[in-house]
């Protein structure tokens, strides 16, 4: 897939939208479901389903995790995929946040089963978020890469259509049934340096948290996350300068980024970036 960023102002309905990330392969840095946990908790989503991962997981893949539990008691909690709504401060929007790992099997009946669940919310809008290892240096702004495969959602809202052929996740497979029901489906998804592919990826996460705020035109308070992304990008500049080799490699990395990105920012751009400026501004959110 190009790894050319995006910048859409606003999906093509107001009707409630889910977001989707799931943990494992599409999700390098763990940058975009940590990106669907800090919505989760600004907007204090509310859980109100969750899929059975007994249809869905190998134990032997996905173990449970035993330990103790709110009241002390030891508890297992399992791999499953969890379904929460949250309503979007400024616009009221409702918000369908789906969080899982990765299912072992039985993946068109997982897709249909999350689909049925956000067609009975009324949601014409799916979003998978993903984050893939790249070539591309931690020093500069993580790309993230807005892609459909609807003629009508490109558009309306300036993005590209998906050029990647190979293996693909769930996130590929719940966008491509999300379209076969002819809902809006789109997809966001995180360059993630990869030699520092180890989570967490906070620079990552906060370049998604930026584009989903967009694309939906809700200001997301970031709190500590930009903080985290720099103090992030300190540590893998104090470990490259102890290794002369990986030091060069970020160094090409970085004559190849900027030639790329040559002519400087676009009005449309700067344009994308005051209209972020303003919506922060309005609601306070700062960050």
């Amino acid at each position: 897939m190009s790894e050319q960023p995006q910048g859409p102002t606003d999906v093509p309905t107001r009707d409630p939208i889910m977001l989707a990330a799931f943990e494992g392969w599409n999700d390098a840095g763990s940058a975009a479901t940590q990106a669907l946990e800090h919505l989760h908790e600004v907007w204090a989503a509310e859980q109100i389903d969750e899929l059975d991962p007994e249809d869905y997981h190998d134990f032997q893949v996905n173990r449970p995790i035993v330990g103790p539990g709110l009241d002390g008691r030891r508890e297992i909690t399992w791999p499953t995929t969890s379904v929460a709504v949250a309503s979007a401060p400024r616009t009221g929007r409702q918000v369908v946040l789906v969080h899982g790992i990765e299912p072992s099997m039985r993946w068109r009946r997982y897709c249909a089963e999350l689909l049925d669940i956000a067609e009975r919310l009324g949601v014409r809008t799916v979003v998978t978020v993903g984050a893939l290892l790249a070539d591309v240096p931690h020093t500069r702004p993580i790309p993230v890469t807005t892609t459909s495969e609807d003629a009508t959602v490109r558009e309306q809202l300036g993005v590209e259509t998906n050029s990647y052929e190979g293996p693909t996740g769930i996130v590929g497979v719940l966008q491509h049934e999300a379209e076969a029901r002819g809902m809006n489906a789109l997809s966001l998804w995180a360059a993630v340096p990869h030699y520092v592919a180890h989570p967490p990826s906070p620079k990552a996460t906060l370049s998604l948290l930026t584009s989903i705020e967009g694309l939906i035109g809700e200001p997301v308070p970031l709190g500590e996350l930009p903080d985290d992304a720099i103090a992030w990008q300190h540590g893998v500049d104090e470990l490259s300068a102890e290794d002369s080799e990986i030091a060069e490699y970020v160094h090409q990395l970085e004559e190849a980024k900027d030639t790329a990105e040559l002519p400087e920012a676009s009005g449309e751009a700067i344009a994308q970036e005051f209209e972020r400026y303003l919506r922060r501004r309005d609601k306070g959110t700062g960050g």
